[in-house]
């Protein structure tokens, strides 16, 4: 069974920071260096940025399948629209639905605030995560070149979704 549970304590975000580092490294090292992961890892997935983030209002959950974590979500939430900073899900678990749920929930959320719009950036050479953010209904709304400190940037698609 899917869950997706609030991240609310240091051991939620240990676990999820320990997820982050298998599936950066399993996934985005044919997109981007060991050395843009690790420093991404550490500037955006660390437990201290997290739990920053998580005081100032982002949410974040963990994902499991038969209580097994397998993934997490972090969520911002603006006046006008929900933003998805990270939704990542571990190699093995994919295909089975999960990200799906993720976005189902969040757009349950944005209904819950009042909101109509959910956004998110993906990387533009992450082509399945392309092809499924499409078939959930986001499209491609702008190409963004972010510079992100120590000489790297996000080369990144921007996509929205109506509801």
């Amino acid at each position: 069974m899917i869950q997706i549970l609030p991240a609310t304590t240091i051991e939620h975000f240990e676990t999820i920071s320990g997820l982050a580092h298998t599936i950066w490294h399993e996934h985005y090292i044919k997109i981007i260096s060991v050395a843009q992961i690790a420093y991404m890892l550490e500037k955006f997935n660390s437990v201290s940025h997290m739990t920053a983030r998580a005081k100032d209002g982002t949410l974040y959950f963990y994902l499991t399948d038969h209580d097994v974590p397998v993934g997490y979500v972090g969520i911002d939430c603006h006046k006008d629209h929900l933003y998805i900073s990270k939704l990542y899900v571990l190699k093995e678990s994919r295909g089975k639905g999960i990200a799906k749920k993720v976005i189902q929930h969040t757009v349950a959320l944005a209904k819950d605030q009042g909101v109509s719009l959910v956004r998110l950036h993906v990387n533009k050479y992450n082509a399945n995560s392309i092809t499924f953010y499409k078939k959930m209904g986001f499209e491609i709304t702008d190409s963004v070149i972010e510079d992100i400190g120590q000489g790297f940037v996000m080369d990144d698609y921007l996509m929205a979704k109506r509801i």
